[in-house]
């Protein structure tokens, strides 16, 4: 078996040099169909997602397995197997969560700096000098490069397969993600075992905390907003806003706020979110909401303010945000003196879409919609 793996090595890399863009396809193909089966096929889109992180599960084996094989067959695997496999497990995983991200990122927020890393990784992988010559040799930087792609494939896969909340899902995946890097972190370095282990835990330490840190500035891999409203008023038989809102003066607020969300999850999952409220940047209220995976249009929940500062005007936003404080979207309104004049009340059927009304930062109608109507 392994002596038939050693012939056909040369032979399945010399395909992927012929057609280079083979994989990445697949890569992304699988990642596009996992993204519109997490509904309607679930057990597909968990059959996908595992198979990725099977490749991970391979790939961490690298080493016993050249030890393994010699061992019990008595010669040795060709490197170019394994550099071509980690190659290959580096733009299937890349381009299979990119669906993910692209949908997910707020755009106009630092998310959009970690999805453009994915999408500049991604290039990288399928660029065979940029890869093998600029990136592996410099081992720091490829550790990096592995331990950013292991992180986004877990913030992906795990929620769909088992169902584990935003929140724990990042905890997760952080700490996998780091302990697999530090780990051939020291496999690599040439100093005495005690130099070792302190770099470890002083790179631990540091990476584990910007991590925590940086949590706002990456997307729920598989949450999104699907609709949003600034309302006075719930329709409580269709559970929809009846009315949107942008401008809206002092006296607008006596009757009270809603601020209406519909966001989609994976089918099985439960999450907290919640809905942070701000005038000019500061934080004026916090209201949690828990929501269930399943619904394809969204799970449809909202907050309800009647309290508002003695002094209201300017521009208002709440974050919509989970647990792990990960920004979901942004729904805007401003406030200001005198009557308002740039509201929108349309009745549900005939109402502008979230993004023309409510300015919702995630996901971008424009490019959501075509990829949403593929479901349909």
């Amino acid at each position: 078996m392994f002596k038939f793996l050693s012939d056909l090595a040369p032979k399945v890399i010399a395909l992927s040099d012929r057609f280079p863009w083979a994989i990445p396809l697949f890569g992304f193909g699988s990642g596009v169909a996992s993204f519109l089966l997490v509904e309607r096929k679930q057990e597909l889109a968990q059959i996908l997602a595992a198979l990725i992180l099977a490749s991970w599960c391979w790939l961490l084996m690298e080493k016993s397995m050249h030890r393994l094989v010699f061992r019990w067959f008595g010669f040795q695997l060709p490197q170019p197997l394994f550099a071509y496999a980690t190659q290959l497990v580096h733009q299937e995983s890349l381009f299979f969560v990119i669906p993910f991200f692209f949908i997910t990122t707020a755009w106009n927020s630092g998310q959009a700096i970690y999805t453009g890393l994915l999408m500049i990784a991604a290039v990288i992988s399928i660029v065979d000098p940029i890869y093998f010559r600029g990136l592996v040799p410099r081992r720091s930087w490829y550790f990096t490069f592995h331990g950013l792609t292991l992180f986004a494939i877990l913030l992906t896969a795990l929620p769909i397969i088992f169902h584990l909340p935003t929140a724990k899902s990042y905890y997760w995946a952080l700490a996998i993600a780091l302990l697999v890097t530090l780990a051939a972190v020291a496999s690599e370095s040439q100093w005495r075992w005690w130099k070792r282990g302190l770099l470890v835990l002083i790179l631990a330490g540091v990476l584990g905390a910007a991590g925590l840190w940086a949590r706002p500035w990456i997307p729920p891999a598989t949450l999104w907003l699907t609709e949003v409203a600034i309302t006075h008023s719930i329709d409580d038989a269709n559970r929809a806003p009846e009315n949107h809102l942008k401008t809206l003066s002092q006296a607008d607020l006596r009757k009270g706020l809603y601020a209406y969300t519909a966001i989609h999850a994976p089918r099985g999952l439960n999450e907290r979110i919640y809905h942070v409220w701000l005038l000019n940047g500061k934080l004026v209220d916090k209201v949690a909401l828990d929501i269930n995976g399943g619904r394809e249009a969204g799970y449809r929940a909202w907050s309800h303010k009647v309290n508002f500062p003695e002094n209201a005007l300017g521009r208002w936003q709440i974050h919509v945000v989970t647990e792990a404080n990960q920004l979901i979207g942004i729904l805007r309104f401003t406030v200001v003196a005198g009557a308002a004049s740039d509201n929108v009340a349309d009745s549900p059927e005939s109402t502008p879409s979230a993004t023309s009304s409510s300015v919702p930062v995630t996901p971008d109608a424009a490019i959501k919609t075509p990829l949403m109507n593929l479901i349909e």
